[in-house]
C-alpha cells in the first residue's frame, strides 16, 4: 500500500477516534448522571415501571459505552498496524483486505472470509 494510501486510512481513524471519543465522554456523563439522579431520589417512592426504564435506559447507556470502548482499541491497534507496516493485511490468514472493506471499516483486521469464519465460531 502507498504511503499516501495509508496517510488517508490514518487520517480517517484518527477522525473516527476524535468523534468516538466524545461520544463515550458524553455516554460516560450520562451513566453518571442517571446513577446520580436515582441515588437523589432515593426516599422518593417510585412506580415499578419507572424502576424498570430507568434501569433499562441505564444498561443500554453502558453498553453502548462498552461497545464505542471497544472500537477505541479497534483503532488504537489500526493505528499500531499503520505504524507497523502491516495494515490492510488480514490477521487470519495473512492475504490482503480488499480495499471497499477498509473504506468502511479502517479498523477491520480481518478480510471478508475471515470475518465470517470468525463470526460463525463465535
Amino acid at each position: 500500500m502507498r504511503k499516501a494510501e495509508l496517510e488517508q486510512y490514518r487520517q480517517a481513524l484518527l477522525e473516527l477516534r476524535a468523534r468516538l471519543t466524545g461520544d463515550v465522554s458524553q455516554l460516560a456523563d450520562e451513566a453518571l448522571r442517571a446513577k446520580e439522579a436515582s441515588a437523589n431520589q432515593s426516599n422518593m417512592p417510585m412506580h415499578m415501571a419507572d424502576v424498570g426504564s430507568e434501569n433499562f435506559e441505564q444498561e443500554f447507556t453502558l453498553t453502548l459505552l462498552q461497545k464505542e470502548e471497544d472500537m477505541l482499541g479497534e483503532i488504537d491497534r489500526a493505528l499500531g498496524r499503520i505504524a507497523a507496516g502491516t495494515f490492510g493485511l488480514c490477521e487470519e490468514c495473512n492475504s490482503d483486505v480488499m480495499r471497499e472493506r477498509l473504506k468502511m471499516l479502517p479498523y477491520t483486521r480481518y478480510c471478508v472470509d475471515c470475518a465470517r469464519k470468525l463470526e460463525k465460531q463465535a
